[in-house]
């Protein structure tokens, strides 16, 4: 039986290895969309979980998957009743741009991941100009939630999109600062490259030498995806829900599956970015280097962003909404200055080889 199990995966994998690139890189497209938009229903379920036992109550326990499991089909369940729920477009809409805008949000959170490495071997596109890619596909997104408050002919959804516009201008700003950063400090634009520059363990990823750069790029995140604190284009209380006041069904749902789905790329490429990606903790360490914790693979990767993903909903659970003037000063007057002052040290590291500098790639 064994033998058998055997034969037959060395045969399927040796199919596998004579398909075209092509082949194996839509085959990986399919499964990471799917895989997305699996783990976005389950991240809405751990959201209502986690800040519920935070505040000292349950979350969904009713709704069970083949009567096992009770909350699990919560979200599967709310997939299916905004699915028969009618979509209603303003008559004084523009239509078009009404119907595009919840796509706009959603493609650039799912095209961004084929330049992300999700192991040593797994990649959809090795890319030399990722970073690039990356910065421009996640600033397309939001155009999305402006064309939808500006679509809608509410004043109340245009509100909301025009306060997420300048809020974009802020952080986008401070995000692409942080990145010059990583790649002053990994000499490349290739994110296969950029994992592989952080080999050598927990000591050699860069959160240590890029730190603000990290704190920066990671607040930048929260806000590009309108999360709480940063929520001020949503703003339920003060604009009745803003930018997208006027959608309903299926189309409501676009967004927040956008806003879900952004909520995860942000943290794998943090983990991308400062934490190595899918370099083991304890790699080249003597006692553990040959163990599981110095072995590299995807499982790193998927633990890193989990734990960013957890800041997410600990963030929403724990500070109240800044307000609008709160959100710009924090973006033009800290984050923005704090990347230029530590780009500026990171020169300095590189004219005296400290820090990633000293290592054996850079010439």
């Amino acid at each position: 039986m064994l033998h058998s199990l055997t034969t037959r995966w060395l045969a399927l994998r040796a199919d596998w290895m004579s398909l075209p690139d092509y082949a194996h890189a839509t085959a990986w497209i399919i499964v990471i969309t799917v895989a997305l938009i699996i783990l976005v229903a389950l991240l809405t379920l751990w959201e209502r979980k986690v800040i519920g036992w935070m505040q000292l109550r349950r979350g969904p326990n009713r709704v069970r998957i083949f009567g096992l499991l009770p909350g699990v089909g919560q979200p599967f369940a709310d997939v299916f009743k905004l699915l028969m729920k009618e979509v209603v477009i303003p008559a004084n809409s523009n239509k078009l741009l009404f119907r595009l805008a919840p796509v706009i949000a959603l493609v650039p959170a799912f095209a961004a991941w084929a330049v992300i490495p999700l192991s040593p071997t797994v990649v959809v596109s090795k890319a030399d100009a990722g970073l690039l890619y990356l910065l421009s596909l996640t600033s397309m997104g939001v155009y999305g939630i402006i064309i939808a408050g500006w679509a809608a002919n509410s004043k109340y959804a245009f509100l909301g999109a025009m306060r997420s516009a300048a809020q974009m201008v802020a952080y986008e700003i401070a995000m692409g600062f942080a990145l010059v950063g990583v790649l002053m400090a990994t000499g490349s634009m290739n994110l296969g490259t950029i994992v592989e520059t952080q080999a050598g363990g927990i000591g050699s990823w860069n959160w240590f030498w890029l730190f603000p750069l990290l704190m920066v790029y990671f607040i930048s995140g929260i806000a590009e995806t309108n999360r709480a604190p940063f929520d001020v284009a949503e703003g339920e209380s003060e604009i009745v829900a803003g930018f997208h006041v006027e959608y309903s069904g299926m189309a409501f749902a676009l967004f927040f599956l956008a806003e879900y789905a952004n909520m995860i790329l942000i943290s794998t490429l943090t983990a991308v970015f400062f934490f190595g990606g899918w370099q083991a903790p304890f790699e080249g360490y003597p006692a553990l280097g040959g163990t599981f914790l110095g072995q590299p693979g995807f499982h790193w990767l998927f633990l890193k962003a989990f734990v960013l993903v957890f800041l997410f909903l600990w963030f929403r659970a724990t500070f109240p909404r800044y307000r609008y003037d709160q959100i710009m000063r924090l973006g033009w007057k800290a984050l923005i200055p704090v990347t230029l002052v530590w780009i500026a040290v990171e020169m300095v590291m590189a004219v005296y080889r400290i820090g990633p500098w000293a290592r054996p790639w850079y010439h």
